[in-house]
């Protein structure tokens, strides 16, 4: 399954763990994951949620290898797993903390963002990887980036795919706290140990709060998702961006 849970006392720490592969998310681990998250967050002994990433990144996107290889109808079964996981982990009523270093791209981008604080590696490297292949964002990207940066700056980032290093991320706001890479372990400790001190009831309703603030809400626009990113797997540039990612050259989108 690859994904690891390890509760110790009030703190449940969620690890990714596919080091091989700088913690891809495989549709075992998409599948698994919303219970992991349902499970922390029905625990009433759990009072803080740390998400992180085993090795040297946190999470470089969904598993490559099965691109290509979806039709419309799988495709958009493989989009709701991703979604299932995404709103799960959105939905726990605990802070929870992303801890991340290396690699922090596409859905593994979201799900650091659907988190309520991200405390970065000064390694950490973000990136909106999708158009490099001929499809839309997906995992609520586009609508956690625009929550924290605004429109135009997300959309600077989505459609030139670009590489944020943890300092420019960090000027944008997109990371809560940014340590030296020998220092990640130790700065999301002393965050967990001051919310495990805290208000729990109140946090919870504060979470809400948050989330009242935003329309549409996350499950709306995730049904666009669906909708807009169906329709990508099946065009000829997403056929194009998988044949030039496994070439390793730069795709010759058509626009169709």
């Amino acid at each position: 399954m690859n994904v690891d849970l390890e509760i110790s006392g009030p703190v449940a720490t969620v690890r990714l763990n596919r080091p091989e592969r700088l913690n891809a998310l495989s549709e075992e681990m998409k599948e698994a994951m919303p219970d992991i998250f349902g499970q922390v967050n029905r625990d009433p002994a759990v009072k803080v949620v740390v998400l992180c990433g085993a090795g040297r990144g946190f999470c470089a996107s969904g598993d490559t290898t099965t691109m290509g290889q979806f039709t419309a109808v799988t495709g958009r079964e493989r989009l709701k797993r991703a979604h299932r996981m995404i709103i799960a982990l959105a939905n726990i009523e605990k802070p929870v903390i992303a801890s991340v270093r290396g690699p922090v791209a596409g859905i593994g981008w979201s799900m650091a963002l659907a988190c309520d604080m991200i405390i970065a590696s000064e390694t950490a490297v973000f990136s909106q990887v999708f158009r490099n292949v001929g499809l839309s964002p997906d995992g609520g990207a586009i609508y956690f980036l625009s929550k924290v940066i605004g429109e135009l700056r997300a959309k600077e980032l989505v459609y030139r795919a670009r590489k944020l290093g943890a300092e420019e991320a960090l000027s944008l706001g997109l990371v809560t706290r940014m340590v030296p890479d020998d220092e990640l372990e130790a700065e999301t400790q002393r965050y967990v140990e001051e919310l495990v001190d805290g208000p729990h009831f109140s946090f919870s309703t504060t979470k809400k709060m948050f989330k009242l603030l935003h329309s549409p809400s996350l499950e709306t626009f995730l049904d666009a998702e669906a909708w807009a990113q169906g329709v990508n797997l099946l065009t000829e540039d997403h056929g194009e961006g998988i044949q030039a990612f496994r070439e390793k050259r730069r795709p010759a989108f058509k626009g169709s």
